[in-house]
């Protein structure tokens, strides 16, 4: 069954705008509420840190114990993909995700090639997240133009897509992504660029992609182009109201793959406090002062006034003051955090949402891992 049915929807005696007030998950004439009791549990590493972050063990563990997924991140440190090849050389069966690849690192050719080499040397296991980052990393690290992030992201995956098909010499008349690069108005350009057609056969010719996004508008393209959507922040009795207009394209197989920051532990109070640290972050430094897209997420979900008191004192110096403005609320409706009874709690509002993996956040050791499993998975 379809948790996005296409719209117009056909329900007897209720009228089209009617139906657009009901819960996705009601949108049925035979069946009642779809609810996400087959959650897919996923492992989120992230980026490193410091320094080499070998997770080889965590990940073995996760395979073993059933997990379905591992992902990596990237930022303006270590790469998505190169972990990914590491791990896939010491597993089997686990899939691995980039969450997410920024297409401003490489050209769509070259995340195609990099995702079809990974994805043949790991028997058709990547899953592969991309996403447009936000201008100071696009601007200040890669030294391109953040401009148009959708319309370079539609770009981006219509050529992945040509060149994995094969289906002849790829060419592409966008604004961002020309191929090949026509020399008109360009200075240094040859002109004697030639569609090519990419010489390895693909082991698959549809590699699933995901997006990065948490503005409806990038959500909505999620749902229209690509086969998931990876939320950084989601606060699962709230994502319905936030993005169910942009979530009504996607279809019955589209995967909301949210990353939640988990911690197993019987101090509750600290775990809630690291998930404000994350947070004060992401709302306060992540962006600037009237161009951050995560302190704009959040002020969608109904903390406006939060957010930019926390993004105000954070940015004037007083990270404390900051850290404090974070509601505990916000910090525990979007993590998964305390002992094992009350995560098993708090899981039945992701099994109720219209999330369909879990890709948890946080989790260091192997008797974690298997907690989470256990409440998870069953």
């Amino acid at each position: 069954m379809s948790r996005f049915p296409k719209a117009p929807i056909s329900t007897p005696g209720l009228s089209q705008s009617e139906i657009e007030r009901v819960p996705i998950r009601w949108r049925t004439r035979t069946r009642g509420p779809t609810m996400s009791t087959d959650l897919k549990l996923g492992l989120n590493l992230g980026y490193w840190q410091r320094g080499p972050a070998d997770a080889t063990a965590l990940v073995q563990a996760a395979e073993r114990l059933g997990y379905d997924s591992v992902w990596t991140a990237e930022a303006y440190g270590s790469d998505a993909f190169t972990p990914l090849a590491w791990y896939g050389a010491r597993t089997s069966r686990i899939k691995l995700g980039t969450s997410v690849a920024q297409i401003s690192a490489r050209t769509p050719a070259a995340t195609a090639m990099t995702a079809m080499t990974l994805d043949h040397l790991t028997g058709g296991r990547l899953l592969l997240g991309i996403g447009a980052s936000g201008p100071q990393v696009v601007e200040g690290w890669y030294g391109v133009p953040f401009a148009r992030p959708l319309a370079r992201t539609r770009e981006y995956a219509e050529i992945m897509r040509r060149i994995w098909r094969r289906e002849g010499p790829v060419t592409a008349d966008g604004e961002h992504y020309p191929l090949p690069l026509p020399a008109q108005g360009r200075p240094g350009v040859t002109g004697l660029g030639k569609p090519l057609k990419l010489i390895t056969r693909p082991l698959r010719p549809e590699i699933p992609l995901y997006l990065g996004a948490e503005g409806p508008r990038n959500v909505a393209l999620a749902a229209e182009i690509a086969d998931g959507w990876l939320p950084l922040f989601a606060f699962p009795e709230k994502i319905e109201q936030m993005y169910g207009p942009s979530l009504a394209s996607a279809g019955p197989d589209f995967d909301i793959a949210a990353m939640v920051l988990t911690l197993v532990t019987d101090d509750v109070r600290a775990a809630l406090d690291g998930v404000k640290t994350m947070l004060t972050l992401y709302i306060g430094g992540m962006g600037a002062r009237d161009r951050n897209f995560h302190a704009d997420i959040i002020g969608r979900m109904g903390y406006a006034d939060a957010a930019a008191e926390v993004q105000e004192l954070y940015l004037s110096g007083r990270r404390d003051e900051a850290f404090a403005a974070v509601p505990d609320e916000l910090a525990d409706g979007i993590s998964l955090v305390g002992p094992a009874g009350r995560i098993r709690e708090r899981l039945e509002a992701w099994r109720k949402s219209p999330v369909t993996s879990l890709l948890v956040m946080g989790l260091g050791d192997e008797p974690s891992l298997r907690t989470v499993r256990d409440l998870v998975l069953g």
